[in-house]
């Protein structure tokens, strides 16, 4: 057969098993109660993170992760599990709001059609979806429960109002995550952010910074994910104490984490936000600090931060007295320091600190060496003495001299700042807040949803208002007793409706609940959690926050909501630049599926390397997928693709070829353990040589017995090509809930084992031995070894130990 009609026949058989699984409901997961539940099954929950709809469709690297949990999904099927596999539409947000101003259509529409495209191509490759359960977060149906979370919040005081320093983008006309920031720009589009002060809604989710970091240590995450997870919430336990500012009434407090460097203090600084900082600026350095300021809000907290590679500050002109020695101290401004962290305040410790350091250097500021390596030096006064002892008892030291002279206190801090929980965009979750004259109150709840009016235009406004704001007919209501009343102009951010959707899945027709308590309770955490690692901070942690939050209201059974947590690799352009639009390296799913196959496209993605490892496209490397898909179609399927090739012959286990027999049945127990651990691409390669094995074993003469559980172990990873061999062997039901191969123990043993051999823990020398053969008879066969008698004869022979299968270990 000829490449062209194979893959004829194979977009036709595509088709086929598409919508056979669409009708029958194949991947379809039931809840208790439903009549076709069954209690034994095992349940198990795949979530892969749902993406926002985008108007350019899926590229090649979005579907690495679906790909990979698609497969675990359909193995565990043949496991007997009960398969919650859903996907729904992040719709609401930034992303899809400024794809519909581009299009100049409004959000709803453009977004309905992008979800159409997504779901054609996640079909198309034959992902196994429930999608009976899809959700769309800008539906009212979903909105409904978004908003009523968002009231148990406020009415728990964890949802309130505050003027908050924002990261204001005025060319987008809305605040800004941080991680919707690139290097003091816009994510999307690239414009420049500033810091502003706004009015804004924020969620408290410092109240839960403890157990958010606590409970890090039992997730089955990758580590590097949780330790972004702990220095975003940056606990530090240390002490607060004031410094008195010369000739004002007004102190300065700072929190330090090395109280036992007190007398090492040689400048203070404060971030150019400071409440106290206009104020104790001399008149001949107000224009400077003014001047400063701008420039630092054009910058992010990273750029200040920890990308700051060139520090920069202004002298205030004013002096804070050192609270223990008297010492008059310059106090600076740096925009190093952040209004976010800790009082906004720092005492800097140049000798022991490299920001500190660094910044004393290029302004030629003290450096007071007080610790040599090993004990506190330099630190005596007639008030206070450390010299001599160790950092841990000096810091207790300094922590008792301030508590009992009420100069400071111990103190636990965190870097985590509460969540800024509004937007001035149109397209986003209705903040469900009424402002009357004197007071703040939640919507009725009997009035949830409440969904966003018709606008004239949903285009920023600039002002810092949401162009809801403009809608008097919106805006102006009363309360439910007849007090006139404004509704919340500004909208909720693109993370709300992401940090709880994986329970509504659970559940999602639900109306009188976010998730039945039945439902909730059964499926519990999800299992198996896919998705970029671009979310290490932002989404997981804002998700833990509201599961945490529910937990406590006794609304969900688990206090985490993901189990067990995967990112995905990216799939880079060929030349290794990351694939996008602008740059013209994107390449599309549909145009590989066209001439390659959809099962093609599978088998390459996983076969490209490791699922957490990012790695280039090379198209013309797919061309090896394709040939093995291919060998195995030609070798078994007739010309026509009607029926089985007479290469397909009648012939049991028992007269296949010994070698064949072990290959297959290591094979099955080698694929189960990789897919288990998601090593997809070991696992493709074990499918290749099993198929190159037989091929060569069986002279092209496949039996039956052995295509049948060759084609179970395909399933998973080629489910198109499998379902059409498995119906042409003669079965009559889909293979979808068909059980996975059983492997016999028996034919994983090896025939012989490579033994080390030592003398006094060195090695002398290797053997092969039988299997099956005792361990008196390797002693002695070790013993007896021409190599070992060189280091044992004419010595006593103290001990010989044999570890199973690894090594004899002779001491003389």
């Amino acid at each position: 057969m000829e490449k062209k009609e194979i893959l004829a026949q194979w977009h036709s058989l595509e088709k086929k098993w598409q919508n056979y699984w669409s009708e029958e409901k194949s991947f379809r997961a039931t809840n208790p109660g439903d009549p076709d539940h069954d209690p034994q099954q095992k349940k198990f929950y795949c979530l892969d993170m749902f993406p926002y709809p985008s108007g350019q469709g899926l590229h090649v690297g979005h579907p690495l992760g679906y790909i990979a949990s698609d497969i675990i999904s359909r193995y565990k099927r043949m496991k007997n599990c009960n398969v919650l596999h859903p996907m729904g539409w992040d719709a609401f947000g930034l992303p899809a709001e400024q794809y519909a101003i581009q299009k100049g259509v409004h959000p709803s529409i453009s977004t309905q059609e992008n979800i159409q495209t997504f779901k054609r191509q996640l079909n198309s490759m034959g992902i196994s979806y429930d999608w009976e359960r899809e959700i769309n977060s800008s539906s009212p149906e979903y909105l409904h429960w978004t908003q009523w979370i968002f009231l148990k919040l406020f009415e728990n005081d964890l949802a309130y109002e505050d003027n908050a320093d924002v990261n204001w983008c005025p060319e987008l006309g809305t605040v800004l995550a941080n991680d919707e920031i690139i290097d003091g720009k816009s994510e999307r589009g690239g414009f420049p952010v500033i810091k502003k002060p706004m009015r804004q809604w924020m969620l408290k989710i410092t109240a839960y910074a403890e157990k958010l970091l606590a409970d890090l240590d039992d997730l089955d995450w990758p580590e590097s994910t949780k330790e972004h997870q702990r220095n975003w919430i940056g606990k530090s336990v240390g002490a607060e104490l004031s410094f008195q500012i010369k000739g004002h009434d007004e102190k300065i407090n700072v929190f330090t984490t090395r109280a036992d460097t007190l007398f090492g203090v040689s400048f203070l600084a404060l971030a150019p936000e400071h409440p106290l900082l206009d104020e104790l600026s001399t008149p001949e350095k107000k224009k400077e600090i003014e001047t400063y300021k701008k420039l630092s809000a054009a910058k992010s907290d990273l750029q200040r931060g920890d990308l700051n590679k060139n520090k920069s500050g202004v002298f205030t002109g004013a002096t804070a007295l050192h609270p223990i020695t008297g010492k008059e101290i310059p106090i600076w401004c740096a925009d190093y320091v952040l209004m976010g962290y800790g009082s906004g305040a720092i005492m800097a410790v140049p000798a022991h600190d490299e920001r500190d350091l660094e910044f004393a250097e290029k302004y030629s500021l003290e450096v007071l060496s007080v610790n040599d390596g090993e004990k506190i030096i330099n630190s005596e006064h007639a008030t206070l003495n450390i010299n001599g002892q160790n950092i841990s008892q000096a810091q207790k030291s300094v922590i008792t001299f301030l508590e009992n002279e009420k100069l400071g206190n111990a103190k636990t801090t965190y870097r985590l700042r509460d969540w800024i929980f509004s937007r001035q965009r149109y397209w986003g979750e209705a903040i469900p807040i009424l402002h009357t004259e004197n007071s703040t109150e939640k919507v009725a709840e009997s009035e949830l949803p409440l969904t966003l009016p018709e606008v004239k235009s949903y285009l920023p406004t600039g002002s810092g208002e949401s162009p809801i704001a403009a809608v008097e007919s919106w805006i102006q209501t009363t309360t439910t007793d007849g007090t006139p009343a404004k509704r919340e102009s500004n909208t909720m951010p693109g993370s709300a409706a992401s940090s709880w959707y994986f329970l509504r899945y659970m559940d999602p027709k639900n109306k009188t609940r976010f998730c039945s308590v039945e439902a909730e309770k059964y499926w519990g955490q999800v299992d198996l959690y896919i998705g970029g690692a671009e979310h290490a901070v932002g989404h997981l942690l804002y998700s833990r926050f509201w599961q945490k939050f529910l937990f406590d209201q006794g609304l969900v059974s688990h206090k985490e909501p993901f189990k067990k947590l995967i990112h995905q690799g990216m799939i880079l352009a060929e030349n290794g630049e990351k694939m996008s639009k602008r740059k013209g390296n994107v390449v599309n799913p549909d145009k590989v599926i066209e001439e390659y196959g959809a099962d093609t496209l599978r088998i390459y993605e996983m076969f490209l390397g490791p699922i957490e490892k990012s790695k280039p496209w090379q198209t013309s490397n797919i061309e090896g997928s394709y040939r093995f898909l291919a060998k195995l179609w030609k070798l078994v399927i007739s010309e026509d693709g009607q029926s089985l090739h007479e290469n397909v012959v009648d012939a049991d286990e028992s007269q296949w070829p010994e070698k064949i027999k072990k290959l297959l049945h290591k094979s099955i127990h080698l694929i189960e353990k990789d897919i288990e651990k998601l090593s997809m691409n070991t696992a493709v390669s074990k499918l290749m040589i099993l198929l190159n094995e037989a091929t060569s074993a069986f002279e092209r003469k496949i039996p039956k017995s052995f295509l049948s559980t060759y084609t179970l172990m395909l399933a998973p990873f080629a489910p198109h090509i499998a379902e059409e061999i498995w119906k042409l062997l003669g079965n009559e039901k889909s293979l979808v809930r068909e059980n996975w191969p059983t492997h016999n123990p028996k034919f994983l043993q090896e025939d012989e084992i490579q033994l080390i051999i030592q003398v006094n823990g060195k090695l002398r020398d290797k053997i092969l031995v039988s299997s099956d053969k005792s361990e008196d008879a390797i002693k002695e066969l070790a013993l007896n070894l021409e190599k070992i008698k060189a280091f044992t004869d004419g010595k006593e022979i103290k001990k010989v130990i044999y570890v199973k299968n690894k090594l004899v270990s002779i001491a003389v």
